[in-house]
Formats: C-alpha cells, structure tokens, sequence
C-alpha cells in the first residue's frame, strides 16, 4: 500500500465507536468524504492497473504495526476537500485506469458509496482496500467496486489481540464473507511480524482463510515506514516467514505470494 502524498494540517479529532458507524449511507453527498491524503500515481495498489489512491480518514482499531496511524483519526474537516481530489481525478483521465479508496477504514465514512459513484461517472475503476469492519457499509459498496483487497489481520481467535478492540473478528468475518460471496476480484492479505504472528499463528490463519474459500492470499512482511511502534521496528523480519511455512501454505490457495518489506 502507498502512502499518501497530498495532506494538510490535522484539525479536531472526532472518532466514532464502530456500533455507531455500521449503517446504510446511500444518500450522503461524496462531498463530505473526509480525505487524509491522495496519491495521484500507484502501480502496485491494484494489480494489474494503474491507479490514484484516496486515502479516506478513520479507523477504530489500533494494531501496532499501522504504517498510516495519522489517518486513524477523522477530524470535524477534510484535511483534502473532496472538490480537490475529483478535480485531480478529472486532469488524469486517461492517464489512470482506476481510484482505489484506502485508509483508514474508507468504509467508516458515510461518503463512500458517493465518492464511488464520481468516480465512475469518469471512467475509472474502483478498487478498496477495507477489513471488512463495517459489513453493512461494506454490502452498501460493494456493487460499486470493481477489486477489493481485503486486509486479515489475524487468525480468528487471536483477532482482539492484535487490533486491541474487543470482537473485531466477528465483524472482519462477516465483511470477509461479503466479499467472497460477490463474485467481485479480490485478493486477501496478511501483513505479518515476528513479535505479534508466530509461524504457528500464521499457519493457523492460512487455515482459517483456506476453510472461508479463500482463493488468493499473500503474506506481507511488516515494513517499519510509517510505524510509530519503535519495538516492533527494531524486530529484525529475516528469513521471516521461513521457506518451509511458506512451503505449507501454498497448497492452500490458487494463488500465494510472499511480499517482502
């Protein structure tokens, strides 16, 4: 995932509680969408396209290894007003194939769906990167999407642990479902560290995934760009995972790859 380029200065902090956030917005205006940031060019955000990334401001979970913890927080203004970020859009049609909306969480914002809908209406593709946290918002979008790449952070019973909020694998679960139910391109993706996944979770977690019909998993190793967790930055990842876990899980999947920091 990139990291955003185009970003202003942060103003007050507002922070919903998930129960609060979770329901339809078919009918909120694109132009409240909170941006943190946008990335005019991406190669490797959604496979096979070139890509603008919108970096969508709010996330309730915590996990220590966040490379974008500055967009956690959603705050009363856009720090990047929608306004700006379609004009941006207009000037490179045809030069880009698709948006992909990333976070955060884009899913915690009433002005997805919307966003979506502008962004179409220019010809472009959609991709999201989500966690599957708001299933009803996720459902909501969905039709919308064109590829999703859906971000599991865990095996299902060690989930609380590494996002630090209680009953976060129920909602990743059901927002997993929805996207392996659609039909809609997907690719499903860990990112990984030796402190927080030994290789017994992550076997665990291929297994969880391959018994849900997961298809297509990669394994991404954590990269220290952007985390503020100085412990886990100094956790040397070589040889992490090693070749023969790596080994085991490719079976599993019709597709399976390894993304080094």
């Amino acid at each position: 995932m990139s990291a955003p380029t185009l970003t202003s200065a942060p103003a007050t902090q507002i922070n919903p509680a998930p129960d609060r956030v979770d329901g339809l917005a078919a009918n909120t205006p694109a132009l409240s969408l909170k941006v943190g940031g946008v990335t005019p060019f991406s190669a490797t955000d959604y496979p096979g396209q070139l890509a603008a990334v919108v970096f969508v401001q709010g996330c309730p979970w915590r996990c220590g290894y966040c490379h974008n913890p500055h967009l956690q927080t959603r705050t009363a203004r856009s720090p990047v007003p929608w306004s700006d970020v379609l004009a941006l859009l207009q000037r490179r049609v045809g030069l880009i194939d698709a948006v992909v909306f990333s976070g955060g969480e884009p899913t915690m914002d009433p002005a997805l769906a919307g966003a979506m809908r502008a962004v179409r209406a220019l010809g472009f593709g959609v991709g999201l990167h989500s966690a599957g946290m708001y299933p009803r918002r996720l459902a909501e979008v969905l039709p919308l999407v064109d590829w999703v790449g859906l971000d599991i952070k865990s095996s299902w019973p060690r989930y609380d642990a590494i996002t630090g909020i209680v009953d976060s694998a129920r909602q990743a679960r059901a927002g997993a479902e929805l996207v392996l139910a659609s039909g809609i391109a997907y690719e499903c993706r860990s990112t990984v560290h030796p402190a927080l996944h030994s290789e017994a979770d992550i076997l665990a977690l291929a297994q969880d995934l391959q018994a849900m019909g997961v298809r297509h998993y990669v394994l991404q190793v954590f990269r220290s760009t952007g985390c503020g967790d100085a412990q886990l930055n100094n956790v040397s990842t070589l040889a992490y995972p090693g070749a023969e876990l790596l080994a085991q899980i490719a079976p599993m999947f019709d597709t399976f790859s390894l993304r080094q920091a």
